[in-house]
């Protein structure tokens, strides 16, 4: 605000233009009843309120309220342009700030100095920052679930929690990861995924791989369902071992994960054979296999409270440290020019940036003071420098100006 004090018996009262108020950010939070990300699909832009305008007598505007936009547990943050994870949002009501407001332009009542007793220009407001994000979701499940298609993990997630899963006899019924809780006794539940079949190349992508394999990242066991009725003409040890591999090639991680196998389908004809010789080679993997019914139910209880016990004993691993990045202190270069191709001079910089967007150039005292800040950030001589003309143009931000020598 630009404003001076008139009272009566006050001749001379002086500036009294009031600050604007700071803007609002933008601020992601968890919110535990949100479950997906497609409320993002129809609206992707965010922007936070403006703070509110200076008053006069020297009243500061009100900051603005920041903007929060709910995300679901489990919803990875990642920078659009650069592919840096800004955010990994896992607890509830956790928060980040995406997207900062700018401070409130200062009103004349803050450009009075000794010599210069009567400004009456003000600052217009800062611009906020703004970016493009990804955001995607990764479930927060205890337990995963993985194996060849139809081996029957829908059918054991539906049997041992209240989860109702699509269950048909082909390839692919499930197309998105669900959830259940597994309760045990009182106090004892953890939740269990049902991952989606993985095949071989999934790891590069192929059948949805990697819209698939995210979702085991977070998962503290792993709970291998082979078909051991090899019903369908696969050995279930190669299934085991394609599996595996996958894993291993898209988080080597992963492969380190507590593993429990569940030799399914052991009511069908053929399968205690198999599970002999299956279970004699396992052992040698180092891993307990537990024979499992989905259809009766047999040995399910056994399995869940095995993998409820191997949760309880897991170690969380130290963080994987891909690249070690190492920032050094610089002094900022104050600006930079270059030529555009229509033989503008473009000068950036991120303090000639802002005060090109915070000044009035409507106000002669706001030119003035912008050209004496050109001035004592030597732009003049610089572009002199490079070689300018008189009538060129000079190129900040979205403003133009002529270039007079």
């Amino acid at each position: 605000m630009s404003s001076f004090r008139r009272e009566k018996f006050v001749p001379k009262g002086g500036p009294s233009g009031g600050d604007g108020g700071r803007g609002g950010n933008v601020v992601l939070i968890v919110d535990p009843n949100v479950n997906t990300l497609m409320d993002f699909r129809y609206k992707r832009k965010f922007v936070a309120d403006s703070g509110a305008n200076g008053q006069s007598s020297n009243m500061h505007g009100k900051g603005a309220e920041d903007l929060l936009v709910k995300v679901p547990p489990g919803t990875l943050v990642k920078d659009e342009l650069t592919g840096e994870i800004v955010g990994d949002l896992t607890r509830e009501n956790q928060q980040l700030i995406v997207g900062n407001g700018g401070r409130g332009g200062r009103g004349n009542a803050r450009f009075v100095t000794s010599v210069h007793r009567a400004p009456t220009f003000a600052e217009k407001g800062e611009p906020g920052s703004e970016r493009s994000l990804l955001l995607e979701l990764k479930l927060l499940a205890d337990v995963g679930l993985v194996g060849y298609p139809s081996v029957g993990k829908s059918s054991i997630l539906s049997r041992v929690s209240a989860a109702k899963p699509e269950i048909a006899a082909y390839h692919f019924t499930t197309l998105t990861p669900v959830l259940g809780v597994v309760s045990l006794e009182e106090g004892s539940n953890f939740v269990l995924a049902d991952i989606p079949g993985l095949i071989e190349g999934a790891h590069e992508g192929v059948g949805l791989g990697h819209d698939f394999l995210r979702h085991i990242e977070r998962t503290r066991v792993i709970i291998h369902v082979l078909d051991i009725s090899g019903i369908e003409g696969r050995d279930p040890i190669e299934d085991y071992h394609k599996i595996n591999a996958e894993l291993k090639l898209y988080n080597e991680r992963l492969a380190q994960r507590p593993q429990l196998i569940a030799a399914n389908k052991m009511d069908l004809p053929d399968s205690q054979a198999n599970f002999s010789r299956i279970a004699a080679y396992m052992k040698q993997e180092g891993h307990e296999i537990y024979p499992v019914s989905a259809a009766t139910g047999e040995g399910l209880p056994e399995l869940m409270r095995r993998a409820f016990k191997l949760l309880q004993e897991y170690v969380e691993e130290p963080e994987a440290v891909d690249e070690v990045k190492v920032y050094e202190a610089k002094p900022e270069a104050g600006f930079t020019i270059r030529r555009d191709d229509d033989g503008a001079y473009v000068v950036e910089g991120k303090d000639i940036e802002k005060l090109v967007a915070m000044i009035n150039f409507e106000n002669d005292e706001g030119v003035r003071r912008f050209q004496l800040i050109w001035r004592r950030l030597g732009i003049d001589e610089a572009l002199k420098e490079r070689g300018i003309q008189e009538g060129d143009t000079v190129r900040i931000r979205d403003m133009e100006f002529e270039f007079r020598l």
